[in-house]
């Protein structure tokens, strides 16, 4: 057996535990928390459209740089190295190895650094989608 397996229900937890007893000895077995939904990650790229087009502080950078100051505001490691043509390109930490809860800090923090700066969000906020 090869493959993710994901705990949805009770009836799933225990299709989970009886392939894991199944397992040959030497098997590993890796229990993670699930990582960022494709819902999170399209707001996240819409955000940071936003703020890269409306460049808040005079500060024209990319939708990628953006998302890597962001990162690092939050204590994520980003590195920097010299790109082909001299400028800085960061690397380092994915937005796609973020778990759900890591996704939702990130969001919140873009989120509240828009608000301070007046951006106008292509996307609603959840809380006023609830209350339409």
């Amino acid at each position: 057996m090869k493959g993710v397996l994901r705990i949805i229900n009770a009836r799933t937890r225990d299709v989970v535990s009886d392939e894991v007893k199944r397992l040959p000895e030497g098997y590993e077995v890796v229990i993670r928390e699930p990582t960022r939904t494709k819902p999170q990650n399209a707001r996240l790229w819409a955000m940071l459209s936003d703020i890269a087009s409306a460049a808040p502080e005079g500060r024209q950078w990319s939708t990628e740089v953006w998302k890597c100051a962001f990162m690092q505001s939050l204590g994520h490691e980003i590195r920097w190295v010299q790109g082909l043509n001299d400028d800085p390109l960061p690397v380092g930490f994915r937005t796609s190895r973020l778990r759900k809860a890591e996704m939702a800090d990130l969001i919140t923090v873009i989120s509240e650094y828009g608000d301070r700066h007046g951006i106008e969000w292509s996307e609603p906020h959840p809380d006023e989608r609830q209350r339409a």
